[in-house]
């Protein structure tokens, strides 16, 4: 057996063997289908697509923009709360230090209040001790008298004439 007289390598290729005419007519039909794919429906699906793409990269554009933005007005309003955070410590230590002066000058007039109370019911009290004293003085005579006389049982002193 040789090569030549095997049936592997005859050159009838059976169903793969095209008739010409319609390898013709596909290629044409082709060629017409791949015209109006490339002018008509291929550029309109490009415009399609690019239009989608600059839309994504557009709104993803504005998004960074506005995240951009929000950052900023995020950054200014913290800003803004630590300054407004320090003027409420400002006023705070201000208050403290207005009401220390406050109490001090309230304990300072209370001192001086209580001082001059006490200045006026000790002179009070000296003046009402001289008055009872005097009183007393007169009548501590007459009763010492008295009663000397009753301890003796006879007039003593100015009692006796």
């Amino acid at each position: 057996m040789t090569l030549a007289n095997s049936t592997v390598f005859k050159m009838d290729l059976g169903p793969l063997n095209p008739v010409w005419a319609e390898l013709i007519i596909g290629a044409v039909l082709f060629g017409l289908t791949f015209l109006i794919m490339a002018k008509a429906v291929l550029p309109k699906i490009k415009r399609t697509i690019e239009e989608r793409e600059d839309a994504i990269d557009g709104g993803t554009e504005r998004a960074d923009d506005l995240r951009a933005e929000a950052t900023q007005i995020r950054e200014q309003y913290e800003a803004e709360l630590a300054e407004a955070r320090h003027e409420a410590a400002r006023i705070r230590s201000k208050a403290v230090e207005e009401g220390s002066v406050a109490i001090a000058a309230a304990r300072a007039e209370g001192n001086a209040e209580r001082e001059a109370i006490l200045a006026a019911g000790t002179e009070k009290i000296a003046a009402e001790r001289t008055a009872a004293e005097r009183e007393l003085s007169a009548d501590v005579d007459a009763w010492a008298h008295a009663l000397a006389a009753r301890i003796v049982g006879e007039p003593v002193g100015a009692d006796r004439a």
